[in-house]
């Protein structure tokens, strides 16, 4: 007996979703399960955690943040990048900031109102300035002020985009703070209003006179794009050994060693850069040279 054309579509249908829930549901996971089940693999498998003693302390896959209470860097460790997932390399929140090269003008805080935004250019700022602080090196950074934040004027022109300057306001510092300059193109330069519209001015970053290469590498003040990087360039690992070697009382050449230890090279021998993971050797200082 020939069975009706549409019971057969859907027997049919119905052998396809159970030989592929076999195959793709069951088969496929399991040959997985296997795989990372060998010698070599079992630890990448299972999240490449690292230990200290017996005990859990991270991955190696993802970054933590040393810092005290109050969110201060722990002298005693070497420094991560900073982070943009959640409250810092959490791994459910896992993002980047999405503030690009024209994030250069905050919204400043409105007392008893809006709390304010820091543009990409003033966390930057701010960044450099504590990394440098820390490490006994300049923060100074090009459109930066010396205050830590980004040095942008909003112009007002007679012709709107030309023409003299009339008005010219430091959109990143609030009243009664002082200019980071006194005049532009002649006109004294005032602080902003907190809530004033200043969109009618130009808007002008200025660059000062920072170093084209500041002492404070890049990866030291921005975020990584999933913001769990557990990584450091070998840049910014050497400006903190000699702090790291000092508040350890060791020499600078043991602190090297583990450096050295725990830096991988260009991943299939060609692609990226070389890099340091902050985690373990972090964890390697603690086990080779604790502080007492």
């Amino acid at each position: 007996m020939r069975l009706p054309n549409w019971l057969g579509q859907h027997l049919a249908a119905f052998r396809a979703v159970l030989v592929f829930t076999v195959l793709l549901g069951i088969a496929y996971p399991l040959l997985l399960v296997g795989i990372g089940l060998l010698p070599g693999l079992h630890s990448r498998a299972e999240g490449s955690f690292v230990t200290s003693g017996s005990q859990r302390v991270g991955s190696k896959l993802i970054g933590q943040s040393f810092l005290d209470a109050d969110g201060n860097g722990i002298p005693r460790y070497f420094q991560s990048r900073p982070s943009a997932a959640g409250d810092g390399y959490d791994p459910t929140a896992s993002s980047a900031s999405n503030l690009g090269p024209e994030s250069i003008e905050d919204v400043l805080p409105v007392p008893g109102g809006d709390e304010g935004t820091q543009s990409l250019l003033t966390q930057v700022c701010t960044r450099s300035l504590a990394v440098g602080s820390l490490n006994g090196v300049s923060g100074a950074r090009p459109f930066c002020t010396t205050e830590g934040v980004g040095a942008v004027l909003r112009v007002f022109r007679r012709d709107g985009l030309s023409g003299p300057a009339t008005r010219v306001v430091s959109v990143n510092q609030a009243r009664p703070a002082t200019p980071f300059v006194a005049t532009f193109e002649g006109v004294p330069v005032e602080s902003a209003v907190p809530g004033e519209d200043y969109s009618g001015g130009v808007l002008t970053p200025v660059r000062g006179d920072a170093p084209s290469d500041p002492a404070v590498p890049s990866d030291a003040v921005t975020a990584s794009g999933s913001g769990l990087d557990p990584h450091i360039t070998p840049a910014y690992a050497q400006l903190q050994l000699p702090r790291v070697a000092r508040e350890r009382g060791v020499t600078e050449a043991a602190v090297q060693r583990l450096v050295d230890d725990n830096t991988a090279g260009r991943s299939v021998g060609f692609m990226g850069a070389k890099r340091v993971n902050v985690v373990r050797l972090n964890l390697a200082l603690d086990e080779e040279f604790p502080v007492r």
